[in-house]
């Protein structure tokens, strides 16, 4: 197993796109059956890949692109965000999601702390942030309590459970 985490190059967008969005639709339909709303748009991918200090990886295995992320990188204080991590479906629980973040933890030493967000129904992703990666839950989002700094809710969602409830998770470096 050949496992690399490379910069996106621009001839590699369109298949990212492509399958985060499935990996994403997937998600939400395992988690509330039949959705026939977009959950990732175009336009939330396009954000967060044109955000300043962005920087998007490709996973590859054996050189088959399996997954991606963004990551916005804040050279100034070094509080740094995992915008978006995905692996291509079908290709889950095989480790490549750890390898994805073992990877960007040692492409960014110098990252005082990391934060993360996943709908609180995800509960692959609240054990691969909190178990795998050591991740801790440090707040909640949900109708009572909104994030505040949420750019997607400028945006007009679809009306679906997804988007009621978030967790954030931190994960303070040594």
């Amino acid at each position: 197993m050949n496992f690399t985490l490379a910069l996106l190059q621009e001839n590699d967008v369109l298949q990212f796109k492509k399958d985060i969005q499935y990996a994403f639709q997937q998600g939400a339909i395992d988690g509330f059956g039949t959705i026939d709303k977009e959950i990732l748009s175009e336009r939330n991918i396009n954000d967060s890949l044109s955000t300043e200090g962005s920087a998007a990886y490709k996973a590859l295995l054996d050189g088959e692109m399996v997954g991606g992320a963004v990551v916005i990188i804040d050279t100034e204080t070094q509080h740094n965000h995992l915008d978006l991590l995905y692996v291509k479906n079908g290709t889950q629980g095989k480790g490549i999601g750890h390898l994805i973040w073992q990877e960007i933890e040692r492409l960014y030493p110098e990252t005082r702390v990391w934060e993360t967000q996943t709908p609180y129904f995800e509960k692959r992703n609240v054990h691969f942030y909190v178990n795998r990666c050591g991740f801790s839950i440090v707040e909640y989002y949900n109708k009572s309590h909104p994030d505040p700094n949420d750019p997607v809710s400028k945006y007009d969602l679809p009306d679906i459970e997804y988007f009621d409830d978030m967790f954030r998770f931190e994960k303070v470096m040594n």
